[in-house]
């Protein structure tokens, strides 16, 4: 079984409130090195078998069409999840 990682963010000219937010918290909470944040959504898609160039292009067409809205958002990452790099270093 294969996954597929979609990645959207908002457009940059778009406001992005729960950024603002996060961006406000981030100080208060003593992480003061940040000085934007920005906030989207990640999804995982399930397919049999290997993740091939035809499941990618699926998978951009299903982002573009469903996951995303293109008014106000970018499709900015479809990949098979072991080419997308999640290690967080302690």
């Amino acid at each position: 079984m294969g996954r597929v990682v979609v990645e959207v963010m908002p457009k940059p000219e778009i406001l992005d409130p729960q950024g603002k937010a996060v961006v406000g918290a981030l100080p208060r909470l003593g992480f003061t090195q940040f000085t934007g944040a920005r906030q989207g959504k990640r999804f995982e898609l399930e397919v049999e078998g290997d993740v091939t160039p035809e499941v990618l292009a699926a998978a951009r067409e299903a982002a573009e069409t469903l996951l995303s809205n293109p008014i106000i958002e970018d499709v900015v990452r479809v990949a098979d999840i072991s080419d997308v790099t999640t290690e967080v270093t302690a």
